[in-house]
C-alpha cells in the first residue's frame, strides 16, 4: 500500500518537473530575438501570402485558412477576421458589355465559386422550344433550333417565372416570329436575328390537337395561354424585347427556300444548359508581383525587355550612360517566364509572384444584363447560399 504511494508521489513529482522544463523551454524560445511570437516570421509570412513562381513551376500554392495553422506562434489566421478586416472590391475598367475588377482580401475557393455563379446560376432568357411550319433551308429543324437557342434575348430574367409546368403564360415566356423567304433568283439571302419578332400577345400558331368542329367565330387554341399582351405590361411597353444583337446570323436561303417558326423563350441557368449563362467568358488570375532583387543595366536590361512578350519591363535612364531595367506593367504579366527561362542568374535575379489574396477579375457580358447588375446578382445568389447553409446548421 505505501509503495503504491510513493509511486504515486514520485510520477506526480516527475510531471511537474517536466511541466516546469516545458514552460522554461518555451519562456527562453519566446525571449529569443529573431522568433516572433505575435507575428510570422518573414520567410513563412512568404509562404502564407504569396506564390513563388521558379523556371520549372510554382511553390507554395497552398493556402492556410483555418484558424489554427499558426497557433504554436500565437498568430490567429481566422479566415473570417480577415476577410471582414481586409476584403474590398476595386473596379479598374468598366464598359456597356466587361468589366474589370480587383477582389481583395478573399480566398481562392470563394473567388472560384463566384466565378461558378457567374457561369451557371445567374439566371436568364433563351430560346427552348422552337415550332417550325415550314424549313426548305439545308438547314435541318435540330440544327435550327440550337442555333436559335444560342441567341441572346434582351429581356431582364428578374420580371419572368421559373415555366415549372407546361402551360406557357405572358410570365413565363416570350415568344418570337420568324418567317422569311428568299425570292431573289441567283442570289443568297442571309437570315439574321434582326428577322425574330417579338409577339406580345403569344403564340399565333394553331393547336394541332385542335378540334376541327370548333365554330369559326370563336378564338382558335394557340400553344400559349396569355391572359393579356406583354407589352401592355408597364416593364415592356417602353423597353421592347429582342435579341441583343440583330447581326448574328442564323441561315442562309437559296432562291426560293423559306422558313417559318414559333420560338419560345423560357426562363433558365446556366447549369442546365449554357445557352442560359449570362456571361461569355469570366476569369480571374492572381495579381502579379514581379520584383527585381538585383540591379539589371545596360545590355542586360535591353535584352530583358526585348525577351517580355507583354512588356513587363522598362528601361530608365540612371545617368552617366547607364541604364537599368525597371517593371513598368506588372499586372500584364501572363506567368510566360520568359525572363527567368535565360538561365539560372536570371532567376535569382527576377522574382516572380502571386498574391494569394488578390485575385483580378474579367467579365463580359452576352448583352442580356450589364457586367455591374451580373456581379450585383452573383453576389445575392451567393449570399443566399451562405443563408441556407446557416440555417441548415441552426
Amino acid at each position: 500500500m505505501s509503495s503504491d504511494n510513493e509511486d504515486t508521489t514520485s510520477s506526480s513529482e516527475s510531471e511537474g518537473a517536466d511541466s516546469v522544463k516545458e514552460n522554461a523551454t518555451l519562456e527562453f524560445i519566446e525571449n529569443l530575438s529573431d522568433v516572433p511570437m505575435g507575428r510570422l516570421p518573414s520567410n513563412i509570412e512568404f509562404q502564407r501570402t504569396r506564390v513563388d513562381c521558379k523556371a520549372d513551376a510554382p511553390i507554395h500554392t497552398d493556402t492556410f485558412q483555418y484558424s489554427g495553422a499558426y497557433s504554436s506562434m500565437r498568430v490567429e489566421n481566422s479566415f473570417l477576421d480577415n476577410f471582414c478586416d481586409n476584403f474590398r472590391v476595386e473596379v479598374i475598367r468598366l464598359t456597356e458589355d466587361e468589366m474589370e475588377f480587383d477582389m481583395i482580401g478573399i480566398d481562392p475557393a470563394l473567388a472560384n465559386a463566384f466565378r461558378r455563379i457567374l457561369i451557371s446560376e445567374v439566371p436568364t432568357m433563351a430560346i427552348e422550344k422552337v415550332l417550325i411550319a415550314n424549313n426548305t433551308s439545308v438547314i435541318q429543324d435540330e440544327v435550327l433550333a440550337h442555333r436559335l437557342g444560342l441567341i441572346p434575348i434582351k429581356a431582364d430574367p428578374r420580371l419572368f417565372e421559373y415555366a415549372e409546368n407546361n402551360t406557357a403564360s405572358e410570365k413565363n415566356t416570350i415568344v418570337f416570329k420568324l418567317h422569311v423567304r428568299c425570292e431573289r433568283s441567283g442570289q443568297r439571302l442571309s437570315v439574321k436575328s434582326k428577322e425574330l419578332i417579338w409577339l406580345p400577345n403569344g403564340s399565333e400558331f394553331p393547336l394541332e390537337s385542335q378540334d376541327s368542329k370548333t365554330g369559326s367565330s370563336s378564338k382558335p387554341k394557340t400553344y400559349t395561354s396569355f391572359t393579356c399582351s406583354q407589352d401592355s405590361l408597364p416593364e415592356f411597353s417602353g423597353n421592347p424585347i429582342a435579341p441583343t444583337l440583330g447581326d448574328i446570323l442564323i441561315a442562309r436561303l437559296g432562291p426560293g427556300q423559306e422558313i417559318e417558326l414559333e420560338a419560345h423563350a423560357v426562363k433558365g441557368i446556366g447549369k442546365t444548359h449554357s445557352k442560359w449563362s449570362p456571361v461569355t467568358p469570366v476569369w480571374y488570375k492572381m495579381l502579379p508581383e514581379i520584383v527585381l532583387l538585383e540591379d539589371i543595366e545596360d545590355q542586360l536590361a535591353e535584352k530583358l525587355v526585348a525577351i517580355c512578350p507583354v512588356k513587363v519591363f522598362d528601361i530608365e535612364d540612371i545617368g552617366k550612360g547607364k541604364k537599368r531595367a525597371t517593371v513598368a506593367r506588372p499586372r500584364a504579366c501572363t506567368l510566360c517566364r520568359e525572363c527567368i527561362r535565360e538561365g539560372k542568374g536570371w532567376e535569382n535575379a527576377i522574382s516572380l509572384r502571386r498574391k494569394k489574396d488578390h485575385f483580378i477579375f474579367t467579365i463580359e457580358s452576352s448583352g442580356v444584363f450589364p457586367p455591374e447588375v451580373l456581379v450585383t446578382e452573383a453576389v445575392k445568389i451567393l449570399e443566399e447560399k451562405c443563408d441556407r447553409v446557416i440555417s441548415d446548421l441552426s
